[in-house]
């Protein structure tokens, strides 16, 4: 491994964009409501004002007709751009540049290292398999670094269409278990290995739970799953309800999934849906986090009761008046990003006398 002090570029665009979304979610509330537009209701709750404000502002620094792309390496360079805008002031942390086992040959990988962390979190980053990479995440895992106090490495996994299921589920997989096997590098015993995502990556942690436990462990510590689809059929209300104008669209759920998903694929298999799985007993304690505004919301929330239900420890929490992808915004939602942290933190068991005297 070799460590730097990294942290990704921004353009002089980017730059004054940053200072223009801060400058808007300072003005007054009355200012922000009449940029935002008339309260916005659905399902029975609001949408929470500065998300408004960043769903009309997204408008405007999103390049024209995004929405509607269907070129993988266009929505690339587009996450990366508004990841940059969004991730406000980044924590300080020791970061490395590392390799990890994939299923196909090495992974890119990256250590946010606070100090002093008795446990590793292997990372996925969302994207709906399709796009996101180590820097449209790297303010999140920051966050989650500093003030979880614990060791994350995130891992750069193969993205569809070029590498279509089932290459990211083999490779969070591969590198889960190359990272526990080489856990004294990372300054931890095995048994101090949890897995998490968002969305997509979110699927990869839950997937891969499932996996290692069907074939005999090792069984990572904790699973952290951020918004993550679980059901693919597409079934959930939520999907309906939210299916247009809330960051994640019907349209674009479409495309990601034809791109992950060849058409013959029997979508409720459980090894596609893991909320189709038999059972989940046996599975780690999970934290799970969704969105009210979110397509994904029912699915998250109906596979966290599938794992209460097995007796599995299950700490649920809804940001009610917010949207998908909201993690990539600290701009905007700092506080409920230091949440999530926190709320990591107070989950990871204690490290017991025995596993600290092996590490």
């Amino acid at each position: 491994m070799t460590a730097e002090s990294f942290v990704p570029p921004a353009g002089v665009g980017t730059r004054v964009a940053v200072a223009a979304v801060r400058g808007l979610l300072r003005l007054p509330r009355a200012v922000k409501r009449a940029i935002a537009g008339p309260v916005l209701v659905r399902d029975g709750r609001e949408l929470d004002l500065d998300a408004h404000l960043i769903m009309r502002l997204t408008r405007v620094f999103a390049r024209p007709g995004t929405d509607q792309v269907r070129d993988p390496a266009r929505r690339r360079a587009q996450a990366l751009r508004m990841s940059a805008i969004g991730a406000g002031y980044r924590a300080v942390v020791d970061v490395t540049e590392t390799t990890v086992a994939g299923a196909a040959g090495p992974l890119k990988a990256r250590v946010y290292d606070p100090d002093h962390a008795d446990t590793v979190l292997v990372y996925f980053h969302g994207g709906g398999w399709v796009i996101g990479d180590l820097d449209t995440h790297d303010g999140f895992c920051r966050t989650l670094a500093r003030r979880g106090g614990i060791r994350i490495v995130a891992v750069d996994y193969r993205l569809a269409p070029e590498h279509p299921y089932p290459a990211a589920v083999e490779d969070a997989e591969s590198a889960f278990r190359d990272i526990v096997g080489r856990a004294s590098e990372f300054g931890v015993a095995p048994e101090r290995v949890a897995v998490g995502g968002d969305s997509a990556g979110g699927y990869l942690a839950a997937m891969l739970c499932q996996r290692v436990l069907a074939d005999g462990g090792p069984n990572p510590l904790l699973q952290l799953l951020i918004y993550p689809p679980t059901e693919l059929t597409g079934k959930s209300e939520s999907r309906a309800t939210f299916a247009e104008g809330f960051a994640l669209t019907r349209h674009d759920i479409d495309f990601y999934d034809n791109c992950f998903l060849a058409p013959e694929i029997d979508r409720a298999r459980p090894d596609v849906s893991p909320f189709y799985a038999e059972s989940t007993a046996g599975l780690p304690p999970a934290v799970v986090v969704t969105a009210g505004f979110d397509p994904l919301r029912d699915e998250g929330e109906a596979y966290a009761e599938r794992l209460r239900v097995d007796g599995v420890p299950v700490v649920l929490r809804r940001f009610d008046g917010y949207m998908h992808a909201f993690v990539n915004n600290a701009l905007a939602f700092g506080a409920a990003v230091e949440e999530i942290a926190e709320l990591l933190a107070d989950a990871v068991p204690a490290e017991s006398r025995d596993t600290a005297a092996e590490s």
